[in-house]
């Protein structure tokens, strides 16, 4: 499965290596305002999942229950463009869209923007490319989901590793440790700070690996956030990341202004 991640990689487009720093934006509740495998049920006969579909969920194997959901949503006849309607319609979270504007806007060496998320490639892309942001994101990892000669969202696991916090099929530490490490070698020099913009359990794994000169800005009162608090109150100084809370995203364009001019 690792193998899937790193070919997904290999095809994105070529990035420069003279970006002074590194972003990675969660998705859902980060990005968009809702979960977009929750809204997706819009689709659905009656806009709701039946009970015994509802009870074959997993904890941990999240992204096996929402393959069956989307064949579910298939045999009722459910489209691509109705489910690309509804993801489009997802709304930002508050100031997410000025926070795009301010990236879009700053010199060409400044950021390197990289998504990674546990939905998946299509429900991410078609949000992206409605709203304009597309072209913002040097990578996106995310699940693979590609439609079949049948017209079904087939939606198959990022990777496979060994970490006992996250999700059988992502951990986002794995991803963004190997990732980081791969384009510092291609750099041949590491960024001046690498920041993470989350808000859920999976950001918080993640966050655990950046170090003192690194910001993690997570969406205050939320899961990430939360853990942050919890690990500083149990072991103080194993979360060595500064943390910045936020509601609004303008919160977070205050803070990168900040950086950027030192």
């Amino acid at each position: 499965m690792v193998k899937d991640a790193r070919t997904m990689a290999s095809h994105a487009p070529h990035i420069p290596s003279d970006k002074r720093f590194i972003i990675f934006f969660d998705f859902d509740e980060t990005i968009v305002d809702e979960t977009s495998d929750d809204q997706v049920v819009q689709t659905a006969p009656g806009q709701y999942l039946p009970d015994w579909l509802k009870d074959t969920y997993n904890p941990g194997r999240y992204n096996e229950y929402m393959q069956r959901v989307l064949g579910y949503l298939a045999e009722q006849g459910v489209t691509e463009s109705d489910m690309r309607a509804v993801m489009e319609k997802i709304p930002a979270t508050p100031g997410m869209l000025t926070l795009f504007q301010f990236l879009r806007t700053r010199p060409q060496t400044d950021f390197e923007v990289v998504l990674v998320s546990d939905a998946n490639t299509f429900f991410i892309e078609s949000w992206l490319r409605r709203t304009g942001a597309r072209g913002l994101f040097h990578r996106i990892f995310s699940n693979p989901a590609t439609f079949n000669k049948d017209g079904r969202l087939m939606l198959r696991p990022f990777h496979s590793h060994d970490c006992p916090r996250c999700p059988v099929n992502m951990c986002k530490q794995v991803l963004v440790r190997e990732y980081v490490t791969r384009r510092m070698q291609e750099r041949g020099r590491p960024y001046q700070r690498i920041f993470y913009v989350g808000d859920g359990a999976n950001d918080f794994c993640p966050a655990t690996a950046l170090g003192p000169r690194d910001v993690v800005f997570a969406r205050r009162d939320f899961p990430m956030h939360r853990l942050i608090i919890e690990t500083h109150e149990a072991t103080p100084g194993e979360f060595k990341a500064v943390t910045v809370p936020w509601a609004n995203a303008d919160e977070v364009v205050q803070r990168l202004r900040k950086h950027v001019a030192e």
